[in-house]
């Protein structure tokens, strides 16, 4: 690739997320919120009519807007290398998350997949190996981690700033499915509760999984073993839409994950804190913008996102000044900057951003597989803990 093919925007594919899906006009607000990247083609349903309209709507050309990911694969590969999308980004129902990110990476392209990454560590294991050998880019859109002062949380745990870690505490609490939702004709709902798309849990892999890889980032701690307990509050349902968990880390620490969708009065509230042997973090996602931090020999701090003494990261992941509410949109674009800045290392021959790999990749996304597995199998063991 010359120089002159770098010295634009990148193009990209997405499958899934036409007509009625939230996630996938998030994802496309994201791409498209700092002007790097466009999208020149999708598959946007499982439908092909639906998929064709979307496409539609979206002002796709003719050629580029296809009925299914296979048509789209098969286009993308009769094109000549300088035509071709740079990656592809797949905005699915979890089921379907598999097929379509092996055929890709299979065929040489770059990708971007919504979490949790697939059904089981088996084909979790398969992408990570297919990434290796061909050599690609694969982001996982854990978008949390996106945001600027979770990037400072992670520097002032890592950085000492707390002394050593001895408890870490995460929950992720909605209450959107307190109700029958999937009788209701909403699809968001419909799906996850259903075992066949969903995979082999609920919550805990829709919202927990948010919760694990928010934790592991920031702390970069490895859960050594879990005592799960999942309950089924909705009638009729057979996955978990209330999980509760004690962790224990390899260090020694200590900790507890809880996840619902059936907490009345909860919107999308995520909130971790970290305590470590010399003070205590504390971040809200509804309240992203403002970490706090409490020394164990001073007064309460408050970090306020853009202000003057934050790490490189969390400066660079900032666009507006302080004072200017940024929140999940721009989270998640700071994914795909780093996806991004990464692709266009490997198209200049370099072998990653020099700026860092800065954004949960494939073996972020395998390690979530493992971990919701591992909770499914502790919740239904009579032993109290399950090792990792």
């Amino acid at each position: 690739m010359t120089q002159s093919d770098t010295n634009r925007r990148l193009r990209y594919a997405m499958v899934g997320g036409g007509r009625d899906a939230f996630i996938g006009s998030v994802h496309r607000k994201a791409a498209a919120l700092d002007g790097q990247i466009e999208l020149v083609a999708g598959a946007l349903s499982s439908q092909p009519d639906k998929a064709r309209a979307s496409g539609r709507d979206l002002f796709l050309a003719g050629d580029r807007n296809h009925g299914s990911w296979q048509e789209l694969l098969a286009d993308e590969l009769r094109r000549p290398p300088e035509q071709r999308i740079d990656f592809v980004s797949i905005v699915t129902p979890n089921h379907v998350h598999y097929p379509v990110a092996q055929a890709f990476v299979d065929a040489g392209f770059h990708v971007v997949c919504d979490k949790p990454l697939v059904h089981a560590s088996t084909q979790a294991q398969a992408l990570v190996d297919a990434v290796a050998r061909q050599g690609t880019v694969f982001g996982v859109t854990y978008n949390y981690t996106g945001y600027p002062l979770v990037r400072q949380m992670r520097h002032m745990v890592h950085s000492g700033a707390i002394g050593t870690v001895r408890k870490v505490v995460v929950e992720y609490h909605q209450g959107w499915l307190a109700t029958a939702m999937e009788a209701s004709g909403s699809k968001q709902a419909a799906w996850r509760v259903d075992p066949a798309q969903s995979g082999l849990a609920g919550a805990i892999g829709d919202i927990g999984s948010h919760a694990e890889n928010l934790l592991i980032t920031v702390t970069g701690l490895e859960i050594e073993s879990i005592c799960a307990d999942l309950s089924v509050m909705g009638a009729g349902r057979t996955l978990d839409d209330d999980g509760n968990l004690l962790l224990r880390f390899s260090n020694g620490a200590c900790g507890v994950l809880i996840t619902s969708q059936i907490t009345i009065g909860s919107e999308n509230d995520l909130r971790l804190r970290v305590s470590g042997s010399t003070g205590t973090l504390s971040w809200c996602q509804e309240n992203p913008n403002q970490l706090l931090h409490a020394p164990l020999d001073g007064p309460l701090r408050v970090l306020t996102r853009a202000s003057s003494g934050l790490c490189e990261a969390a400066i660079r992941a900032t666009r507006l000044p302080t004072g200017h509410p940024e929140g999940f949109i721009e989270a998640f674009a700071n994914v795909y900057l780093g996806v991004a800045a990464d692709i266009r290392a490997r198209q200049q021959g370099v072998a990653a951003s020099p700026l860092g790999a800065d954004y949960p990749d494939v073996v972020a996304g395998a390690r979530g597989v493992r971990f919701i597995e591992k909770v499914v199998e502790s919740a239904a063991s009579s032993q109290k803990w399950t090792r990792l």
